[in-house]
């Protein structure tokens, strides 16, 4: 991957067509995106123009922009809004070789965006107030009443409205819609992300949360003492979807040859070490391995969902469902 960076490199700069200037919308925190977006400039000289918000919230503003977006480039926290964007239309096709030391199960086939990280849901829960067994076998089981008012979720959230695509894809849209309003009647409490969740349950305000695997780790690489642990539900259980996050360029770019370098750029082994071993993601090539801490790709994999990334675009009717039932 650093040859074909290099490769880009030469080309763009014997051309001379490349823009100094590369406005990208991010659905990350910037905690997570902006050491690496930091480090592309240093090493490009490329100005880059940051535009942060929601994933779903920046999918939306791109659809309703058309090709009058000024976006070269959209980062997205789940590949269920890349999908949903895709289905419009307006993501450029990248070229085949950008794929080339990416795990091959991960890539999209119709090359309209591309992974660059990967992670899984898991369960986060007070490690001084739970009890193991209080911890359920399935996502399904926090409406039970032993769980009223002790859970939190983040509606808001991106990861958390693909894993509720997911849910409609796997188990049909009235079980999903039955999880939700039965979670709200069981007294969940919302929260704006998955770090204020892991603040919530040190805090003693609820007992389990609903987050992505990397948060703890990076809270308890600065806090060892920090009271929350965290775990996967049962082997196969919907609640511990993986999921990747993922870049597409826009076909309206006038920078078309400096957004792939930029998507290069997030699958080189320098910005893969970065996703695993400071945010301690999964990184999505072949050539890096996944930080300690982690557990090892085939325990992931395990305790993983089937669920085919491609079929939980329906990002729309996620947020419809949200709405509908009091949630947004």
């Amino acid at each position: 991957m650093k040859k074909l960076l290099l490769l880009l490199t030469a080309l763009l700069t014997l051309s001379g067509a490349f823009a100094q200037t590369l406005t990208l919308y991010v659905g990350r925190g910037e905690a997570l995106a902006g050491p690496i977006i930091e480090r592309f400039e240093a090493e490009t000289g490329i100005d880059v123009q940051v535009r942060y918000g929601s994933t779903a919230e920046l999918a939306v503003l791109i659809t309703e922009e058309g090709a009058a977006s000024p976006a070269d480039v959209y980062w997205a926290q789940d590949a269920g809004a890349l999908g949903a964007l895709a289905k419009t239309g307006l993501l450029a096709t990248l070229p085949q070789e950008l794929a080339a030391g990416v795990q091959a199960k991960q890539v999209h086939a119709s090359m309209e965006w591309m992974p660059v990280s990967a992670r899984n849901r898991v369960l986060a829960y007070s490690s001084t107030r739970v009890s193991a067994d209080e911890l359920p076998a399935s996502v399904l089981d926090l409406t039970d009443a032993r769980y009223r008012g002790r859970v939190a979720w983040a509606p808001t959230n991106g990861s958390f409205q693909s894993f509720v695509t997911a849910l409609r894809t796997t188990h049909g849209e009235e079980a999903a819609e039955a999880w939700l309003r039965g979670m709200m009647a069981n007294g969940a409490k919302s929260y704006p992300n998955n770090a204020s969740q892991l603040d919530a349950i040190a805090a003693g305000e609820v007992d389990f949360g609903l987050v992505n695997n990397y948060y703890l780790l990076r809270r308890l690489a600065e806090e060892p003492g920090f009271p929350v642990a965290q775990t996967f539900f049962a082997d196969g259980d919907i609640g511990n979807l993986a999921n990747v996050t993922g870049v597409g360029v826009l076909k309206s770019s006038d920078a078309q040859e400096a957004a792939q370098r930029f998507v290069a750029f997030l699958l080189t082994d320098e910005a893969q070490r970065f996703f695993t071993e400071d945010n301690y993601e999964y990184p999505i090539t072949t050539s890096v391995e996944p930080a300690p801490g982690l557990v090892s790709n085939a325990e992931a994999a395990a305790a993983a969902p089937e669920v085919d990334l491609g079929s939980i675009d329906d990002l729309e009717g996620t947020l419809e469902l949200l709405r509908e039932v009091g949630l947004l």
